[in-house]
């Protein structure tokens, strides 16, 4: 198995306990244009939050734009526009209220995502919860603005992907669990299908000025995805939360807050030191290693690195084309 030569690190000054603020230090992005889907709350309001403050117009696509304004209302440079991933007229529709604006996309960060249900859930097409509001969404969306990401001469799609690709297998046969269904699985097969979407469009858009990025975060605890009462034993258990339900913050084990969740994803989406790299899987505001032993998830180890399979040109080039078929694109 090959992967991209730059699935390497490159040197980046920021540890795993930097913030989104220190990683846009210095980075002026007046005039840039940036979507960010679920960019009201949790990891996605941070790099909203941060990716404005750095001069960035952005536009949050939400499925409630009235509860989103609320949540980034007084942010300078914000605006919300109603979007529901799991819709195909709705994605489509948001699609062509951008190619009538006409504006360049210099930045589509893919951050929505949906918390892991415990029974298997379908969308209206018969479509797992998770796969479509992480992958078969963001891909529709990112395809309807390609010529607008081509416009920016130099654009970036960011999909937010986890430490949980190392345990993801796509089902090609079943990627929609009509047997066998799993929270956990099909949560770890969306993460995985950020990495390979991100590194197929690489290969395919690299020429047109669109690279491909797929940061994971760390784990944060607290956001909308992971705070619900029923999985706070589970998280006790593994390390995440202390005796008394608060947060454990150890960045270095991967357990951070919503601002240095965030870092990784504002690195993807801006940093200079990205430049004319792209199709890479990134960790702690840096290009993760490649890393193919079983290492056990513990208290102490979330282990995060870039599985080969998650990087894997073969499986990307499948995916993509499972997509288009299962999309109708």
């Amino acid at each position: 198995m090959a992967w991209s030569s730059s699935q390497q690190p490159l040197g980046s000054p920021f540890g795993p306990d930097a913030t989104a603020d220190e990683v846009l230090a210095g980075v002026d992005l007046r005039g840039r244009f940036v979507i960010v889907t679920g960019g009201h709350q949790g990891i996605g309001f941070e790099a909203t939050r941060a990716l404005a403050g750095a001069g960035a117009e952005v536009l949050v696509g939400a499925r409630s734009p009235e509860r989103a304004a609320g949540k980034v209302a007084g942010i300078a440079g914000v605006e919300v526009d109603q979007l529901d991933l799991v819709d195909p007229a709705s994605v489509d529709a948001f699609v062509g209220r951008r190619l009538a604006a006409g504006r360049p996309v210099d930045v589509l960060v893919n951050c929505a995502a949906v918390a892991a249900p415990a029974e298997r859930t379908i969308d209206a097409y018969g479509h797992e919860i998770q796969f479509a509001t992480s992958h078969l969404g963001p891909f529709r969306l990112t395809l309807g603005l390609r010529p607008l990401l081509r416009a920016a001469h130099g654009a970036r799609v960011v999909n937010v992907s986890s430490g949980a690709q190392r345990m993801g297998t796509i089902r090609w046969d079943d990627p929609d669990f009509t047997e066998g269904y799993s929270p956990g699985a099909a949560y770890a097969q969306a993460k995985r299908a950020n990495v390979l979407f991100a590194v197929e469009l690489d290969r395919r858009w690299a020429d047109e000025g669109i690279r491909g990025y797929a940061p994971h975060p760390g784990v944060v605890i607290g956001t909308n995805l992971n705070n619900r009462p029923e999985d706070r034993e589970a998280y006790r258990e593994q390390g995440l939360l202390d005796e008394e339900g608060r947060p454990v913050i150890d960045p270095g084990a991967g357990k951070k807050t919503p601002a240095q969740g965030a870092a990784t994803v504002v690195f993807a989406a801006a940093s200079p030191l990205l430049d004319g790299i792209g199709g890479v899987y990134l960790k702690d505001s840096e290009v993760s290693v490649v890393d193919g032993e079983d290492r056990p998830l513990t208290a102490d180890s979330i282990p995060a690195d870039a599985h080969p399979d998650s990087v894997d040109p073969e499986a990307a080039r499948r995916l993509w084309e499972l997509t288009e078929k299962t999309l109708g694109l």
